[in-house]
C-alpha cells in the first residue's frame, strides 16, 4: 500500500504497519534471539521504517518494557517503581521524582489481549489480508506538524492528538494499540523517552495511529492543506 500522506510530507521512510497474528509470519524477518537482554524494540520500528520486516514474540523483546509495550504482559509495579524513580541498591533513571509517582504510571498504563506474534511491516510491503492495528510514522519536526494538522482537519474538537508520559514502545505502539482495540480513533505523538531516543535518529519523533483513522486521514490529504501554497513551500525545505 502506498500512502498519499508519505507522498505529501516528504517523509523518505515508510510508515510502518504493527501487525498481530497467530500465524507465525514468513519470509526473511528481523527478530531478537530468544531471551535477548538490553535490545530496545525501538531500533527493529526504525527498520521497518527503512524497509525491513521485523516479528517480535514474547520471548524475544529486548527488555521487559518491550513485552509491555506490545501488550504481551502488564508491567509489575515492583520493581519497576524504584527503577524509574530513585532507585535501589543501584541508580534509578529518575524519570519520576518518587516510586509513588512511579507506581501510578505503572497502574494506568493500558493492558490489551495480543496475539502471539507481533509484526513491523513497511506499509508498502503489506500483504493481501493483512489488516494492521495502527502505522506508525517515524518523522522530523516539519513531518510531524503536518500530520498533527491533518489528524484535526475533518474533526470539529481540538485534541485528536495526546503526548503520554512512557517508555519508548508504550509511546509508539502500545497506545496505539489500545486506541485501536476500544474504537477510539486519537492519534498519539511518541518517542520522548530519553531512554529510546539513544536508539533512533536525533530528528525524529513517532506519530502513531489507529488503522481505521489512518485510512480516513489518507482520504482527506487531498482536500486538506497538503495541496496548498503554504504547505508546497514549507515542504520544499524536507526535500
Amino acid at each position: 500500500m502506498n500512502s498519499k500522506i508519505r507522498e505529501a510530507i516528504c517523509l523518505d521512510r515508510q510508515p510502518v504497519a504493527v501487525i498481530r497474528t497467530d500465524t507465525p509470519p514468513e519470509g526473511d524477518l528481523l527478530s531478537f534471539p530468544s531471551g535477548a537482554r538490553g535490545r530496545c524494540l525501538v531500533s527493529l520500528l526504525a527498520a521497518a521504517s527503512q524497509g525491513h520486516n521485523a516479528v517480535i514474540q514474547a520471548n524475544t523483546t529486548g527488555c521487559n518494557g518491550g513485552k509491555v509495550g506490545l501488550g504481551f504482559e502488564p508491567m509489575a509495579p515492583e520493581p519497576m517503581a524504584q527503577i524509574l524513580s530513585t532507585g535501589g541498591p543501584m541508580e534509578g533513571m529518575y524519570y519520576k521524582d518518587c516510586p509513588e509517582h512511579a507506581r501510578c504510571y505503572i497502574e494506568s498504563l493500558p493492558h490489551i489481549e495480543t496475539k502471539p506474534y507481533v509484526v513491523f511491516r513497511p506499509l508498502d510491503q503489506l500483504m493481501d489480508g493483512e489488516v494492521p492495528a495502527c502505522v506508525v510514522f517515524l518523522a522530523n519536526a516539519d513531518q510531524i506538524s503536518a500530520l498533527v494538522t491533518l489528524s484535526n482537519f475533518d474533526r470539529p474538537n481540538q485534541d485528536n492528538v495526546k503526548l503520554l508520559f512512557g517508555a519508548g514502545c508504550s509511546q509508539a505502539v502500545l497506545y496505539a494499540l489500545w486506541d485501536s482495540a476500544v474504537g477510539r480513533e486519537q492519534c498519539t505523538l511518541g518517542l520522548t523517552d530519553p531512554s529510546a531516543r539513544l536508539h533512533l535518529d536525533k530528528s525524529l519523533l513517532s506519530f502513531s495511529i489507529p488503522y481505521p483513522r489512518f485510512l480516513e486521514m489518507e482520504r482527506k490529504v487531498e482536500d486538506s492543506f497538503l495541496t496548498k501554497s503554504l504547505w508546497l513551500e514549507l515542504r520544499k525545505r524536507i526535500k
